[in-house]
Parts: C-alpha cells; sequence; structure tokens
C-alpha cells in the first residue's frame, strides 16, 4: 500500500506546482475515489477536521509553513504506487485538478465525511480541530459519488 506522501509526490509530478492546500485536497479526493472504485484505501494515513477541510497530519508535516510546492518537495515515492492507484489519482486530477485549493476546501465543507467530524468535535467553522474523519463515513460517501458520476469514463 502507498504512503500519503507517495501519493503527494506523484500529484506533484502528474501536476507541476501547487498550493498545500490543494494538495491536500487532491489526496484526500484520490483517496475517497480509490476506495469506491477499487474498493480499498490508497493510503492509511488519516485525515483530519481542520478549519479549511481534511489535512492529513502526516503530509502536513512535510509541507508546515509552506504555500506553494513543487515536484520533490515531498520525500514520497511516486515509483510505489501500482497501475489502479496511479489511474485513480490520474482521474481525480482530469476532473478535479483545475480547482484551486479554496476550490476543493470549499467543496470539502459541504460534504458528510468532514461535516459529521466537526460536528463530533463540537467546533465553529473556524475553529481549530484534530477529529479524524472515519473512513467508513468517506467510503460511504465516496460511493454516492462515484455512483453518481458512472466512474471514470464521463
Amino acid at each position: 500500500m502507498a504512503r500519503v506522501v507517495d501519493v503527494a509526490a506523484y500529484i506533484l509530478k502528474q501536476a507541476g506546482p501547487m498550493t498545500a492546500m490543494k494538495l491536500q485536497k487532491l489526496c484526500y479526493y484520490s483517496n475517497g475515489y480509490h476506495m469506491a472504485w477499487e474498493g480499498r484505501l490508497l493510503f492509511d494515513e488519516p485525515f483530519e477536521a481542520w478549519a479549511n477541510g481534511p489535512v492529513a497530519p502526516d503530509l502536513y508535516r512535510h509541507h508546515r509553513g509552506r504555500f506553494q510546492l513543487n515536484d520533490g518537495d515531498i520525500p514520497g515515492d511516486p515509483t510505489a504506487l501500482d497501475e489502479g492507484e496511479r489511474e485513480s489519482i490520474d482521474v481525480v486530477l482530469a476532473k478535479l485538478g483545475h480547482l484551486s485549493g479554496h476550490d476543493l476546501s470549499q467543496m470539502t465543507h459541504n460534504e458528510p465525511p468532514w461535516i459529521l467530524a466537526r460536528g463530533r468535535a463540537g467546533v465553529g467553522a473556524l475553529e481549530r480541530s484534530t477529529e479524524p474523519l472515519r473512513v467508513d463515513e468517506i467510503a460511504e460517501h465516496f460511493e454516492v459519488m462515484a455512483a453518481a458520476a458512472g466512474g471514470y469514463d464521463d
């Protein structure tokens, strides 16, 4: 199984420079859709319900204090991904890669996994939280999203 830093390194290699927020959200969406399409996690590091949307703390440690990230900035191994993992990420990049980090963050704020985690934490929209997003809630949400989208080819 890949690690979140492997996925982040692959995304930066494929899509080029981007903000740390955008990278976090593309990792989140890649993991969620991969669960729906392949029936397995892309990586098992958790996401937390931060004020700006889901954040993987393991990835955050590698870009803390940085706004813009480039290929090579995250110490992951893009070659650690198998074909199915790369395909899932490539589809997410094709569908969502044109959006900004802010756009992706706003999307997550309207989706059950983040909303439910923030509710469990009992925090307001702009307050800090380290409440984890639950894998079962992420999986359920992305299964619905994938079914509504019709799969890889639309």
